[in-house]
């Protein structure tokens, strides 16, 4: 059977490493290549398996739909692969999903049970090791194109505008989100979404308090908690791991503290939602703001209404910064070297400088992580002046 991999990051390049292992016919197909628009690539072909970047209107998976070709995401490829007696726990939603997803990796292991994280983590379902327990990130870039992924328990933790860019409208995404509950045994909702299932708030009592910041990271501890309950899992291991899970890198991740000033990092936050969440946490505290990057065709102005007093300056970077300064302020900076010596230098012992840019990362970066990387590093380097 020939098999056409249509994009060559983390999850195509997995898809093609098990191809090989089963002898399958493939053929690898990306920008890079120069054969994103070979249509005669699909020619014999009997799927097309297409990572999370690439769009439903590309020529060649419109042309695959036309002759009659499955075209399936990774996840669905990963999930066929599984062995029968794996459940999957499916994590989505806007924001707070890679942390809930390592908070129920926590959990589970904190109760002995064999666990696997994958999916939108960076770790491909397809290279997933066996396990009883496959906690799994699905965007909605992955649920556009399941055909048989079934959860055991799906998570859905909240619902904002998000790349609207990609999906043209909020319904359109919002309907790829809710595809994770065809097929699921258990639904885990928040308490006002008015879907059905286990719903779960901020203000839920919990086996213990979390250790992670913030009145999100509380919403998304009882939307862990609720999922592991409906999963069995005893509550001391709950409580367990409630208080010693320390979060996860480049979400609200304190880096340094240079001459009395904090330095966070929060480049995982790619989208509005995201970065309003990161100023509740710290609306005690005089901050510095750090905003920018790619655009995804979101407004800047709910992000401008939550901007309060305690928001000393903001700093802007990559392509957004001229939407930025109409819509919220700030100065221009451009780059984030730049951006994090302006603040720095208006900063001043007990305050913020929080890197939560409401923006994707590319232009200036390939994804959120190495922006996160370079802040880190960017700090490091302060403490050494």
């Amino acid at each position: 059977m020939k098999t056409v991999v249509y994009g060559l990051a983390r999850s195509g390049e997995a898809v093609l490493a098990r191809l090989a292992e089963g002898g399958d016919e493939a053929v690898a197909v990306d920008r890079s290549l120069g054969n994103d628009n070979d249509l005669s690539s699909l020619d014999d072909a009997a799927l097309l398996v297409k990572s999370p970047g690439v769009p439903g209107e590309a020529a060649l998976v419109v042309e695959a739909r036309r002759r009659g070709i499955p075209v399936w995401s990774e996840i669905e490829f990963g999930y066929r692969l599984l062995p029968e007696t794996t459940r999957v726990v499916g994590v989505t939603g806007t924001n707070g999903k890679t942390t809930t997803v390592h908070l129920l990796g926590a959990i589970f292991a904190a109760a002995g049970r064999d666990v696997e994280l994958a999916g939108n983590i960076g770790s491909p379902l397809t290279s997933a090791r066996p396990a009883d327990w496959v906690i799994c990130e699905l965007s909605s870039f992955q649920l556009e194109d399941v055909e048989t992924l079934s959860c055991e328990i799906a998570v859905l933790l909240n619902l904002e505008p998000d790349h609207l860019d990609r999906h043209g409208s909020f319904e359109a995404y919002r309907d790829a989100k809710l595809r994770i509950f065809e097929r699921s045994r258990a639904a885990v909702v928040p308490a006002d979404s008015g879907l059905p299932g286990i719903g779960f708030s901020a203000d839920d009592p919990l086996p213990a308090e979390p250790a992670i910041r913030g009145a999100h990271n509380r919403e998304n501890a009882a939307a862990a908690t609720a999922a592991a309950r409906a999963a069995g899992i005893p509550e001391a291991a709950i409580a367990e791991a409630l208080r010693t899970f320390p979060g996860v890198p480049h979400r609200l991740e304190p880096v340094g503290e240079v001459r009395g000033v904090r330095y966070v990092n929060d480049s995982k936050a790619t989208n509005v939602a995201a970065a309003r969440r990161a100023l509740a946490a710290y609306a005690d505290e005089p901050v510095h703001l750090i905003l920018g990057g790619s655009l995804k065709g979101e407004s800047f102005v709910p992000l401008s209404e939550t901007i309060g007093p305690n928001v000393r300056s903001i700093h802007l970077i990559g392509e957004a910064a001229t939407q930025l300064a109409a819509e919220v302020g700030g100065h221009d900076d451009g780059t984030l070297g730049r951006a994090l010596a302006h603040a720095t230098e208006l900063a001043a012992a007990g305050d913020v400088v929080l890197l939560s840019p409401a923006c994707a990362s590319f232009g200036q970066y390939r994804n959120y992580e190495e922006r996160g990387d370079e802040f880190r590093a960017l700090v490091e380097t302060l403490g050494q002046t």
